[in-house]
């Protein structure tokens, strides 16, 4: 696994040896982070489900402010914090070793907001709509957050109300979906207002 764009292009990432992570594919996270665009430069960005630290470190190699990494697992931490340390990226990131769900709440309390919310929970659970309806909920997005959610094609990812997806992809069996807060004009309040569909 390697950074494909930004500060640490071409930097190989250790990946965990344990059948419990599985690292974004390269095509994958390249296309998640041309969708963000410029959107990632300068963002606070949160990653859930971090595992090796793959898409943040992409974000921050790509001139994120600061990502916040969330992983339980502490054999995968430890890797993911081999993965931060030669890249000189410490002040610009925190690595926290929780489940997402108990993150987000923490997160929640402490009112933080983050610009990008990167997410790619295991395939074939329920966790990417539960923890997506508990970000969007708690209070961790604004009007112009995106929320980038990967599971397998077969998973449903529900939509909390008051969002809307804005873009979806397919990879082969991986289902890319972003998510943000659905637009004024589309619930009425302001006709004048246009939607802005991209991610």
């Amino acid at each position: 696994m390697r950074v494909s764009a930004g500060d640490a292009k071409g930097r190989r990432l250790q990946v965990p040896k344990t059948g419990a992570v599985r690292p974004t594919q390269d095509r994958v996270r390249e296309a998640i982070f041309n969708a963000l665009g410029a959107r990632i430069v300068d963002a606070r960005v949160l990653d859930l489900f971090a595992g090796a630290g793959g898409l943040g470190i992409e974000a921050l190699s790509r001139g994120a402010a600061f990502v916040v990494f969330v992983e339980h697992d502490p054999r995968v931490m430890r890797v993911l914090r081999a993965n931060l340390a030669p890249l000189g990226l410490g002040e610009r990131s925190q690595a926290w070793q929780a489940t997402s769900q108990r993150a987000v709440r923490d997160l929640a309390a402490r009112r933080a907001a983050f610009d990008v919310v990167l997410m790619d929970p295991p395939y074939r659970t329920a966790l990417a709509s539960a923890t997506l309806a508990a970000v969007c909920d708690l209070g961790l997005v604004g009007d112009e957050t995106i929320v980038v959610v990967e599971t397998a094609v077969k998973d449903v990812v529900d939509v909390p109300p008051g969002f809307v997806r804005s873009r979806e992809r397919r990879y082969g069996d991986t289902l890319v979906t972003f998510v943000r807060r659905e637009p004024v004009a589309a619930i009425g309040l302001a006709p004048d207002a246009a939607a802005d569909a991209t991610p």
